[in-house]
């Protein structure tokens, strides 16, 4: 993600009109089809990300040691952090990726330089990998897939080379008919140099000579920052939080992840609706993603802002919080099954009543021995209604009991009326 794709623009998914169906050709040998050794190790590394990823941080810390950060230069890295990072997540990811709206053409070349700036390869790239972990999430086939580990969806997918055998295709033709895009992958170096190093050390320098500082902090460590807030969609956003729509599979939704990634920590919504142009959909939730492509639209920069329906979102949501529900009612007793109990007829109902203080109710014996002497309406109420359908009585003839009542009375069943009860009995004589 750091750097340019390692996959040649002749890769044949891209002349294939269905990529899908690359699968059936031979695969060839990689290196990653092996296991990593002490002998073979570095044959696994990606050494065009992996030195990017230890370099820039590690020469960044150094100038923060050795160059004091002026109230300008630390402005102007924050200035650009946003807007190097709003590239990337109005940008890459939810313009390009998930065509979740449309942009002008000027904002699309802004983004497009903006987004180079991160430095996290080109747009073909990002959305291929993008739309291969959506369509495979969690599988072997997802880039960075979060069940290899915390480590490994963060950073580790771009350390260690990919496996061709394993990565799961994607279909960017659209991104291929589109010139700009074509003309941002084909020369991506030069955008990556000039928007992700040479512009905010020029500004810095140009604007307060702070060359210096310019390098090290508006450059080297706005541009560590913004790599890592990305990374944490990738890793932190399928292990923090909630499961809110649903739970089949790893991503979840958090303020924190939100936070740290320009409000793409609602990942959970995200996955569920993708091509939805927010991450929050609460007012109070933190996505200036959202608010900057809304805004947008109001002076018709941005348009066709696709929303999910409410009313499939909250589907999710009263789903999500029933299966909750259900799991928080399997920890409580709530009396035998009524399928698994044995069946009674009305006869032998009364006849064991007799030895044992049955009651029925709406065609269901219960065994009051137990809550004879606790019964709030008297004993003697009870103890008179031993071998008798009392439906009519518990349902409001004399007292219409409450959910707590009949919650405890679900304990005390201990078998089920043929035909359902005296009133059936009856008829059937």
């Amino acid at each position: 993600m750091v750097a340019q794709s390692t996959l040649p623009p002749s890769e044949p998914e891209e002349k294939s009109q269905n990529p899908y169906l690359l699968n059936e050709k031979p695969k060839k040998w990689n290196i990653r089809d092996d296991p990593i050794t002490w002998s073979n190790w570095y044959k696994h590394i990606d050494w065009l990300h992996t030195p990017l990823l230890i370099g820039i941080p590690t020469i960044g810390l150094y100038g923060a040691f050795t160059t004091k950060l002026t109230t300008y230069t630390a402005i102007w890295s924050v200035i650009y952090y946003f807007i190097t990072g709003l590239g990337i997540t109005a940008g890459y990811h939810r313009l390009w990726s998930h065509r979740s709206y449309k942009a002008s053409r000027p904002l699309e070349i802004f983004l497009i330089f903006a987004s180079s700036g991160a430095v996290q390869g080109s747009i073909r790239w990002w959305s291929r990998n993008h739309r291969a972990h959506h369509r495979y999430t969690d599988t072997n086939k997802d880039p960075y897939c979060a069940n290899k580990g915390l480590i490994y969806s963060h950073i580790g997918w771009m350390v260690l080379k990919q496996n061709p055998n394993e990565i799961g295709r994607a279909d960017i033709s659209d991104l291929n008919a589109d010139p700009l895009i074509v003309l941002q992958h084909k020369h991506y170096g030069l955008f990556a140099i000039v928007m992700g190093f040479v512009l905010p050390t020029i500004v810095a320098g140009l604007g307060w000579g702070d060359y210096w500082g310019g390098f090290y902090y508006a450059a080297l460590l706005r541009l560590t920052f913004v790599h890592h807030a990305t990374f944490c969609v990738n890793s932190l956003a399928h292990y923090l939080g909630n499961h809110t729509f649903d739970d089949r599979r790893s991503p979840r939704d958090h303020f924190i992840t939100a936070l740290l990634s320009l409000g793409e920590g609602y990942h959970n919504f995200h996955h569920e609706f993708p091509s939805d142009y927010r991450n929050a959909i609460e007012f109070y939730q933190y996505d200036p993603t959202k608010w900057l492509i809304k805004a947008l639209s109001y002076v018709g920069i941005t348009h066709h802002l696709k929303r999910f329906p409410d009313n499939e979102i909250k589907k999710g949501i009263f789903l999500m919080e029933q299966k909750k529900l259900d799991q928080k009612k399997l920890l409580l007793q709530w009396g035998k099954d009524i399928s698994k109990l044995p069946v009674f007829t009305f006869e032998e109902f009364q006849e064991g009543a007799k030895t044992n203080n049955w009651i029925c109710i709406e065609g269901i014996i219960h065994d009051v021995t137990s809550f004879v002497d606790e019964h709030p309406g008297g004993k003697s109420f009870l103890t008179t209604s031993i071998g008798k359908d009392v439906t009519t009585y518990f349902n409001g003839g004399v007292y219409d009991h409450t959910n707590a009542a009949r919650n405890l009375m679900s304990n005390l069943r201990v078998g089920v009326i043929a035909g359902g009860g005296e009133v059936e009995h009856r008829k059937t004589k």
